[in-house]
This record gives C-alpha cells, sequence and structure tokens, in this order.
C-alpha cells in the first residue's frame, strides 16, 4: 500500500478526520486515514454529547452533506433534546447525550464500511514538498507515503502539554502521546502559528454519588433525532442526566490551590474558550456568583462512569478531589481521573482558503483545532468541507464552499479566514446574520441538492427531501386558500385566550398567532382529511407552520441576503497590490494584503475595512 499514491491522506482520526475520510473517500478519492490509535477513531475527548446551541444546526447540516456525524449521533444517544423550545423555532437547537464507547465504535464501522478507504495507525512527523505543493507524508516508522492532498485534523496534538496542578506532560490527551514534528516544518515553510488551551472535567464513578440532592434533567417525550435519513429512529427509552450547584464553601476550596494552578501562576500562557472556562476561571471572574451550574452526565448505557459538566479545571489533584466532594450529591464522590489542561498549537486560519487549502501550500487543508476552534462539530463540519475539496482539488474541479446564508458551516468558516481568532472558536446563534434561514428544521432543502451534485447524497436522498418539501409547500397553500368560519376557530381562539374574529378568514392568518400552533386545526375535518389524504407527518407539519407563521420574517432576511449576495460577484484579483491605493486607510490595506479577500463582501467583513475602503475598491473594480 506505500507504493500508492493516494487521492487524499487525512492526519487525525478525529471528528474532523473522520469526516474529512468519510467525504473525500465517498467522492470516490482513494484516500488513507492515519492515526496514532485506530482504537481511538471518532473518540469524543470531552463531553459525551453532540449538538447544543448552534452547534446541533451543524450537524444537521453536516448529516444535510452526506456526513456521517448525525448518523453515528443517533444510532449511539442515550438521551434527546430540543433546546431553546420557549424562543422562536431559529434558536432550536437539538443535542443529545452519547454513550460514549459506543459513538466511537459507531464510527469506526461506519468508515470500515466506505469504500475507497484504506487505514494506518502510526503518527505522521513530517511532510513532503513539490515546491510549494503537498506530495505526501512521513511517518515515526521514517515511512513516506504519497499524496495529491493533504488534510491534517491534528486536534490538540501537536506539541500537546497537559497540565495538572504543578505537573505537565507532553500529550495530546489523557494517556496518549503529542505529536511532533509538524508544527516545526510547516513553520519553516512561512505559516505562523500559536498556542491555544482547553480543558476537561474529571470524570467520576456514578455509584459514589446521591442523585436524591440532585435535580433530574429528563430527555425529551417526544425525542427526535439528527438524521434526515430513515436508516436512523428516534429514541424509544432514555437515559436522564442530572444538575447540582457549587457553592461558597466550594469556591473557598478551590481558592486555596489557586497558587499552584497552572492558569494563574503563569505555566499557562495560552488563551482557553471563553464560553466554556473552568471552573477556577469562572469564580475567579464571576466572583460576585454565590453558585454555578453542574451537570452530571452518564457517559453510556452500560457503565457508571460520569462526566462532570462544568467542572472543568486543572488544579491539583488533591484540590479537585476535597472541592467536589463539597458540591451536593458528591459528598462521597471516587475518582476516575482527575481533570486537566491542555496547551496545542494551531495556525490562525487567516492562512487559509474559503476551500479550507492553506494560502501557502497547494493541496495542504487544514480542518478542525488546528484552525483555532472548539468542539465536536465546529471540527466535524471543517473536516466534511476540508474532504470534499480535497477531492475536488485532486481532479482538478471547482471549490465546493457556502455563503452565510447557506449554512452555519458557512458562518463558521467565513468568520475563521476573513476575521481569524486569538482564542478558541465556538459557534453561536448571534454569530449568524440570517438565523431564521438558517434553521435546523430545513437543513436538508437548504443543502442536500448540493450534496447530490456533488455525489453525496443518492437519487433517493434528493427524491425523499423533495417529496417532503412538495408536502409542506402543499400545507402551506392549502392554509392560505382555506377560510375557517367564526363558530369553528372562535373556541379554539377564546381557549388561547386569543381576540375572537367576526368574520371568515384564512387558517394562515389565524396561524400566524403567536400563541396557535397547528395542533389546533388537526381536529378541524378539512384539514384532518388533508394530512390524512397527503400522508403528512410530524416533520412536515412543523415545516410548514414555521414557514407560515414566520414568513415576514424570512422573507425579510431572504431580501437582505440577496441583496449582500450581489457583492460576492464583485472579486478581487489574486495579485491585487491594496500597498498601491493611498485612498484606503493603513490599516485596511493591512489587513486586506494579509487576509486577500477573493471578493467585495468578503473585504467588507473584515475587521478595520471601512465603508469609505469599500467604496474604494468598488471604484477600482470598476463598479
Amino acid at each position: 500500500m506505500f507504493d500508492t499514491i493516494y487521492d487524499v491522506i487525512v492526519v487525525g482520526g478525529g471528528h474532523a478526520g473522520a469526516e474529512a475520510a468519510a467525504s473525500a473517500a465517498n467522492m470516490g478519492s482513494k484516500t488513507l486515514l492515519i492515526t496514532m490509535n485506530l482504537q481511538n477513531i471518532g473518540q469524543m475527548s470531552c463531553n459525551p454529547a453532540m449538538g447544543g446551541i448552534a452547534k446541533g444546526q451543524i450537524v444537521r447540516e453536516i448529516d444535510a452533506l452526506g456526513g456521517y456525524s448525525g448518523i453515528v449521533s443517533d444510532k449511539t444517544a442515550i438521551q434527546f433534546k430540543m433546546l431553546n423550545r420557549s424562543k422562536g423555532p431559529a434558536m432550536w437547537s437539538p443535542r443529545v447525550q452519547s454513550d460514549r464507547m459506543l459513538f466511537a465504535a459507531e464510527w469506526r464501522l461506519m468508515l470500515e464500511q466506505t469504500p475507497n478507504l484504506d487505514f494506518y495507525q502510526d503518527m505522521v512527523t513530517d511532510l513532503l514538498f513539490e515546491g510549494d505543493a503537498i506530495s505526501g507524508v512521513v511517518t515515526t516508522l521514517g515511512i513516506k507515503i504519497k499524496a495529491k492532498s493533504v488534510v491534517l485534523t491534528s486536534g490538540t496534538f501537536l506539541n500537546g502539554l497537559i497540565h495538572i496542578g504543578e505537573k505537565q506532560f507532553g500529550g495530546g490527551r489523557a494517556g496518549e502521546s503529542a505529536s511532533f514534528g509538524i508544527t516545526e516544518r510547516l513553520i519553516e515553510k512561512g505559516f505562523s502559528s500559536g498556542r491555544m488551551k482547553t480543558g476537561t472535567p474529571p470524570r467520576v464513578d456514578g455509584r459514589s454519588l446521591d442523585y436524591s440532592k440532585m435535580f433530574e434533567q429528563p430527555g425529551d417525550e417526544r425525542p427526535a433525532k439528527f438524521s434526515f435519513l430513515n436508516s436512523t429512529v428516534p429514541l424509544k427509552q432514555q437515559r436522564s442526566c442530572h444538575m447540582t450547584y457549587t457553592s461558597p464553601v466550594v469556591h473557598d476550596l478551590l481558592r486555596e490551590g489557586f497558587d499552584r494552578s497552572p492558569m494563574f501562576n503563569g505555566r499557562i500562557q495560552s488563551i482557553g474558550p471563553r464560553y466554556c472556562p473552568s471552573v477556577e476561571d469562572k469564580i475567579n471572574r464571576f466572583s460576585e456568583k454565590e453558585r454555578h451550574q453542574i451537570f452530571v452526565e452518564p457517559e453510556g448505557w452500560n457503565t457508571v462512569e460520569v462526566y462532570v459538566n462544568g467542572f472543568s479545571t486543572s488544579l491539583p489533584e488533591e484540590v479537585q478531589f476535597k472541592a467536589l466532594r463539597a458540591v451536593d450529591g458528591f459528598e462521597q464522590v471516587k475518582f476516575f481521573r482527575p481533570g486537566y489542561a491542555i496547551e496545542y498549537d494551531y495556525f490562525p486560519p487567516t492562512q487559509l482558503k474559503h476551500n479550507l487549502e492553506t494560502k501557502p501550500i497547494s493541496g495542504l487543508f487544514f480542518a478542525g483545532q488546528i484552525n483555532g476552534t472548539t468542539g465536536y462539530e465546529e471540527a466535524a463540519s471543517q473536516g466534511l468541507m476540508a474532504g470534499i475539496n480535497a477531492h475536488l482539488h485532486v481532479k482538478g474541479n471547482s471549490p465546493f464552499t457556502l455563503s452565510r446564508d447557506e449554512a452555519y458551516i458557512g458562518v463558521l468558516i467565513d468568520d475563521l479566514i476573513t476575521k481569524g481568532t486569538e482564542e478558541p472558536y465556538r459557534m453561536f446563534t448571534s454569530r449568524a446574520e440570517y438565523r431564521t434561514l438558517l434553521r435546523q428544521d430545513n437543513a436538508d432543502t437548504r443543502l442536500t441538492p448540493k450534496a447530490h451534485a456533488l455525489g453525496l447524497a443518492s437519487d433517493e436522498r434528493l427524491h425523499q427531501m423533495e417529496k417532503q418539501e412538495h408536502k409542506a409547500d402543499a400545507l402551506i397553500s392549502f392554509f392560505s386558500e382555506t377560510s375557517i368560519k367564526p363558530e369553528t376557530i372562535n373556541p379554539i381562539l377564546e381557549r388561547k385566550s386569543s381576540a375572537p374574529t367576526k368574520q371568515s378568514v384564512k387558517m394562515n392568518k389565524v396561524l400566524s398567532r403567536p400563541n396557535i400552533s397547528i395542533d389546533d386545526f388537526l381536529a378541524h375535518p378539512p384539514v384532518a382529511d388533508f394530512v390524512r389524504s397527503h400522508d403528512i407527518d410530524s416533520t412536515v407539519l412543523e415545516q410548514a407552520e414555521i414557514q407560515i407563521k414566520y414568513a415576514g420574517y424570512i422573507a425579510k432576511e431572504k431580501a437582505q441576503a440577496d441583496k449582500l449576495t450581489q457583492l460576492d460577484y464583485v472579486a478581487i484579483p489574486e495579485d491585487f497590490d491594496y500597498q498601491k491605493v493611498n485612498s484606503l486607510s493603513i490599516e485596511a490595506r493591512q489587513k486586506l494584503s494579509e487576509i486577500k479577500p477573493v471578493t467585495i463582501a468578503q473585504a467588507s467583513r473584515i475587521s478595520g475595512v471601512s465603508p469609505s475602503d469599500l467604496s474604494v475598491l468598488l471604484v477600482y473594480m470598476g463598479r
């Protein structure tokens, strides 16, 4: 196999690497996945969960594009929740609690069943180049493997350094060694790099916990699922999580170890995730708060191991243990392993193109934490896109990219390459200016046609999506064209404390009211007959209801997106010399020269580029 010149080599078997390998191989590229431990493909290094605020939308998008994360999540879930149901549908975010061991096992099983994909267990320590193009990799054993493109998904392994109190040791994850050599080689090639930090909480023995002192957190009564495919089904039984709180006593015990905390004594210089701080960081930054939430999450169906979400820490293990025993329900807790922090190398993502190919080296792609992101979902989506584009690069085809009004994945990548990041980047709904368009429920209608064009979605899958879309459109038309009499609708309106109507009114007008749902119409014979005759399920009902209720908002966002999209068609030549344009501000010249935006739209999103700078560029582009 080492004589083979692979189309795509994927380095690393985490969430980014697994999705990259799957997408490249499924598109027809001869692909090799090299990872340090084949037993840990798709390993959940931190919390045993997928999805959450904005992250759930990303998993749905990955599934709609033909990725595996949604399928694996459904098959290994132990609990499902739709978060933010009390808010508008743009904020609804699916999340599953996962069985950690089953999750990795299912990922490996799916990859082993993927054609065109080979595996090799080894550490990549060097890269091969031919001029300014990648040509392969070198492993610890000195094996040189040639490739037409390479996707680096190194996670937290590049020069990884683990901290527990004053103790330090090399590692990319607990029990696994760090990776060396790649950073140094890329710096030689002109790349700039930096350091970031992340952390993880203790894992504990669930048999030592007193759940009666905690608040139960059950899953949804009618759980949904991630994948749009019929090959997965919603959970029929679920495991509950639990919630408890820290206290002033816990905070005082943690403060006793601050002098030995690597975060406070200078041992850790890099920046950690703003929105997932360690427990010591929380009580230091928010000293006025008397308590913080602790979520107690089971690691699977058949294990007693528990993940203590909200208690991420790098304090000395004896301080962790003493403080955790002061938390309600943890008085007799036993550790499986202490929490720790890890520092690792990353490469500022402004060095990437929109297709995640590096600007200095042709055929070399970065995905995941190497780009400064945090989270399984963010990594997986980058891996999917990098794998797709590595295949397209090898075949000489145009790159595949997603715009900010097409997907959260598009927002994520555009943010990274346009703005860069100096702290671990996490996706939120607030980062997307078109979040009413980018809902979790419509990811398939947005993206499955694109996946079909790429060869990642079958004809059958596209037909299934179009069939559901036609049903929703038919139901929307029915509601828009059918009137309902006052004597029929007023009892419902009165029951819902909504103003009655004095004349017949179109049903879509009634459904547009905030406290009226489509379920209120299902007992009305014409609606019930239509739903039954058209074989309309709950998914279609939800789709139609959202589109009717939020039609005005959706139309407004679409118009705004279409207007701004016009700037995407104003291209900037790759060799454009900003330094010669004296009318641009000095900051704009510096930022534009560094990032090299490909369109005026991308230039408009660069920090430091003003509207007047854009006007100057438009003049130079002949607009």
